[in-house]
């Protein structure tokens, strides 16, 4: 493997790098909320930009297409989800500090990304069929990485059981921006947390 020279100055991005990136996680965040609240049909391109700031054709700088939006937006969180639960089961000690820390991650991402998860339920088929496939097996590969875990903390289970545990988990955690309100309004983080790590813990380890 080639070894950096320390010495050599780190590139950093220029203030219009910076800018363009900032600007595109902006129509990012912001397609999450509108697609969230009306579905990717009730959507406009011009609805995107006026929502992060800029007129409609100027979206069109940053993403081909409406679709090509949401195509960033669930191949990214899918990818993200991969690379952060690849990174806290291999940092972990042992199987059952890494299964906690896979626990743990998801619940951020369920706690701190809700609009996500509704657009993922809702508007992945609006996806074309590549990106869709490509969907699919990053969370596959998600997956696998739970049940990598598990079965080490549990090797007597099969792989079929190992996926429905770990499926299920996901179904519990991901049914937080739904169910964790109490007469329409959400319920603390802090109060929800301990909850779902309980639930979760005695979904993937219960005999």
């Amino acid at each position: 493997m080639t070894q950096l020279d320390p010495t050599t100055p780190v590139e950093r991005p220029t203030q219009r790098s910076q800018a363009k990136a900032d600007r595109r996680a902006a129509l990012l965040d912001a397609a999450a909320g509108l697609f969230a609240e009306r579905g990717f049909n009730g959507v406009s391109i011009e609805d995107l930009g006026a929502a992060a700031g800029v007129s409609g054709p100027a979206v069109y700088r940053h993403f081909a297409s409406k679709q090509a939006v949401l195509e960033a937006l669930l191949v990214g969180v899918s990818e993200r989800l991969l690379a952060g639960g690849q990174e806290v089961s291999e940092n972990a000690p042992g199987a059952e500090s890494a299964l906690l820390a896979l626990i743990g991650f998801h619940i951020d991402f369920a706690l701190g990304e809700p609009d996500t998860i509704r657009v993922q339920d809702r508007d992945l088929d609006a996806l074309p069929d590549a990106p869709r496939r490509q969907v699919r097996r990053l969370q596959r590969r998600y997956v696998e990485v739970w049940m990598r875990v598990l079965g080490a903390l549990h090797p007597g289970l099969a792989d079929d059981e190992l996926r429905v545990r770990v499926q299920g988990t996901f179904g519990l955690l991901n049914s937080t921006p739904h169910t964790a309100r109490i007469g329409g309004a959400p319920v603390a983080a802090a109060q929800v947390r301990p909850v779902l790590e309980r639930m979760a813990w005695a979904a993937l380890t219960s005999d």
